[in-house]
């Protein structure tokens, strides 16, 4: 064993060597690779967006370092470059600098074999609109007319940039609000002039909504094993009702959401007809009298559906293995688990997941001591789905799930005291709906905590708790795209009521907003703002005092130990990879004395351990009542698959209801990484508390946070976007 051990290294060593040889690539003869290309005197158009759109590429490295290995060489041709140029140009016209020039095309010759390009652009002013014109809606309804030309100036208004792309987008946007209303065969025309003296353009719209319509008859196509009646049920379109292309993407959407097709296709089967008017002028008349028939034919009032879909597989097998390290603990766990997407022939979903685990106690970051122990975890949950419950698109809803596992608080805990651990079982009923770009989902939750220790003595005040607590979650997705969002906005709101039997009662409010701005085409800022309240009304009186002191206030042990217990299925908590990544998870919020994990000591015994409040097992995370979040995070490109980011987020959970300390700051920045793959970006995030941005040490409340190799600072490794 010891000589594969040691012989490992050289033999690694080699590997490494041999694979770097292989990988490398030579430049051609007589040619030359381009090591950079720069764009200068850019301002209205972001650099980034322009290289783009060129031919001649920079030479990729690899790692980001290294060129000539793996990837080939970008080798130079003046040709291209030329074209390049052209293509700049072009370029910035199309986005409205119709006087824009590339003054310069400069190649410096360095080390032997290698080029850099600058590319000097001269952009002029750019042409603005001047007037813009709508017409052949004075036949239609007054307030759609008025709708229409709306919805036009929100796209291409009068003083906005003439930018081509605009220009078709409001030519789309027309012609998709009359086929909203029913002109299913509703084209536009669109022109314009160009002043260049003056630098205006005057941008005219012609339409022509043809006759009302409505639905025919809706084809399926490609179906094979599935159910046909499921799928008609979610697709709501009924043959007679009034005509509209929303309605169509609407039910394109809730097919894709039924899980079991991987692609979808809802159509109206319009006739082709003479002027369909996307082009301009002369050429695009000619073209039109040539599309169909004679221009007098009546076009159909009665326009048939055609759906094709392409099925996914209906039952798959889930395996996998995992490792989660930090400074609280270390774990290694398995996933199985399958899934039916046709269960019982009527399109319903089932799910079922098992991940079992080991935790090695107490092995953590940095240290990785030895374990000591092995904590069993094991986490069992289930889900079944229903569509077209009560009406067609809305589903109706059942999970379960059960887990065991240990409840460890912090980095530095006593030996002497118990390993706590948690029996917890939920379960929930309830129903879900989309509309556009809405969510709805309600449902009634049942959630029961049994403790339990893995070692030591279990606190006689320690019993089960159960809550029970119905939840309206709403959302809206204006988001380009919901795992690598560009641009858009997300809103979100969670909304709890706890009390229907159970052991607590309260009121739970989480709203939370998203927001994506591009830079670019390539850059990405990203904004996250949210707050939580709780308002409970039988549990939390213990907080505060605690918080202050260390003790429970007026409350017995007993009433203390219970509201301890509440407070951690129930309360506010910051900190983490999906908050703030300066901290590990339940690290920002209040602190204080957990009382059960000092069995069998009274409350003054507990009073006097912790009267100085320095130790980590005085100051174990409490929950709080009121929390607010924010983040913002610059996303970029590094090469191929991999991005990264610069982020800072901040927050605070305060012991009192509607407390928003602004003066108490966790204060958090850092840089990330990012590699897609088919299951969602993994993610990797290092934030450090910045200094003199904290809550002052030793204010009451506050945790000892953790440090990393002497470091202030967290790392978090998983799967997802933080937002």
């Amino acid at each position: 064993m010891r000589l594969l051990r040691f012989g490992a290294l050289p033999t690694l060593g080699l590997g490494l060597i041999m694979f770097a040889t292989s990988a490398c690539t030579s430049i051609p003869e007589r040619r030359f690779a381009i090591e950079s290309i720069s764009v200068e005197g850019a301002n209205a158009i972001d650099s980034s967006e322009l290289e783009e759109h060129l031919a001649s590429r920079e030479s990729p490295k690899f790692l980001g370092v290294l060129s000539g290995v793996v990837y080939d060489h970008q080798v130079f041709n003046r040709h291209v470059l030329e074209a390049d140029l052209q293509r700049i140009e072009r370029y910035y016209r199309a986005r409205g600098y119709y006087r824009a020039r590339v003054r310069a095309g400069r190649v410096d010759y360095v080390d032997g074999r290698k080029v850099r390009i600058e590319i000097v652009v001269e952009e002029g002013p750019p042409v603005t609109v001047e007037h813009v014109f709508v017409s052949g809606l004075d036949q239609l309804p007054a307030e759609l007319a008025l709708e229409a030309r709306t919805e036009v100036g929100k796209i291409l208004g009068a003083g906005a940039l003439f930018d081509e792309q605009a220009f078709e987008d409001a030519a789309k946007k027309l012609e998709s609000v009359l086929a909203n209303h029913g002109y299913a065969h509703a084209r536009v025309e669109r022109r314009a002039r160009v002043d260049l003296p003056r630098n205006r353009a005057t941008a005219t719209f012609s339409a022509t909504p043809g006759p009302l319509t409505r639905y025919g008859e809706v084809t399926l196509r490609g179906l094979g094993s599935i159910p046909e009646e499921p799928v008609r049920r979610a697709l709501d379109i009924s043959p007679g009702a009034p005509f509209s292309r929303e309605e169509l993407e609407a039910a394109e959407r809730a097919l894709l959401d039924l899980g079991v097709f991987s692609a979808v296709s809802v159509r109206a089967d319009l006739p082709r007809q003479r002027g369909r008017g996307r082009g301009r002028g002369r050429r695009a008349a000619s073209n039109a009298k040539a599309d169909t028939g004679s221009p007098n034919q009546p076009l159909p009032t009665v326009v048939p559906v055609v759906v094709t879909v392409e099925p996914s597989k209906l039952r798959s097998v889930r395996l996998g293995v995992g490792l989660h390290a930090d400074t609280l603990r270390t774990d290694l766990h398995l996933t199985a688990g399958w899934e039916h997407q046709n269960l019982l022939g009527g399109l319903q979903h089932f799910l079922v997941e098992f991940v079992p685990g080991i935790v090695f106690y107490p092995t953590r970051v940095p240290g990785f001591q030895a374990p000591e122990a092995y904590l069993p975890e094991a986490r069992l949950r289930s889900e079944f789905r229903e569509p077209g419950f009560l009406e067609a698109r809305t589903n109706a809803l059942i999970r379960a799930e059960a887990s065991v596992y240990p409840v460890l608080l912090t980095s530095d805990p006593d030996p002497e005291a118990p390993i706590l651990g948690y029996q917890d079982l939920r379960a929930s009923v309830g129903l879900d709906r989309r509309l556009f770009k809405l969510y709805g989902s309600i449902s009634h939750n049942v959630q029961m905590n049994q403790p339990f220790t893995y070692e030591g003595p279990l606190d006689e005040d320690l019993d089960t708790a159960l809550v029970s607590y119905p939840e309206l979650l709403t959302s809206l997705d204006l988001r380009d795209d919901g795992v690598n969002p560009h641009s858009g906005l997300y809103l979100e709101n969670r909304l709890q009521v706890a009390g229907v039997g159970g052991d607590a009662i309260d009121v739970k409010v989480e709203p939370e907003a998203r927001v994506f701005v591009p830079l670019g085409r390539r850059l990405t800022f990203a904004v996250r703002g949210g707050i939580g309240l709780l308002f409970a009304q039988n549990y939390g009186d213990t907080v505060l005092p605690n918080t202050l002191s260390g003790q429970p206030g007026d409350a017995s042990r007993a009433e203390w130990v219970r509201d301890v217990q509440l407070m951690f299925m129930r309360g506010l908590f910051s900190g983490g990879p999906t908050s703030n990544r300066g901290y590990r998870a339940r690290e920002v919020g209040p602190h204080g004395v957990v009382p059960f994990y000092n069995p069998g000591q009274s409350t003054a015994d507990i009073a006097s351990e912790c009267s100085d409040n320095e130790s980590a097992e005085c100051r174990l995370p409490l929950g709080g009542f009121t929390l607010w979040e924010a983040s913002v995070e610059l996303r970029f490109p590094i090469f191929g698959p991999l991005r990264g980011a610069v982020f800072s987020d901040v927050s605070d959970v305060a012991p009192e209801q509607l407390q928003f300390r602004f003066d108490r700051l966790h204060l958090s920045a850092g840089l990330g990484a990012r590699y897609a793959t088919p299951l969602g970006p993994v993610r990797l995030d290092v934030g450090y508390r910045i200094p003199g941005l904290q809550a002052p040490d030793g204010a009451s409340g506050e945790g000892i946070p953790d440090e990393i190799f002497g470091l202030p600072i967290a790392i978090s490794l998983g799967i997802g976007a933080p937002f």
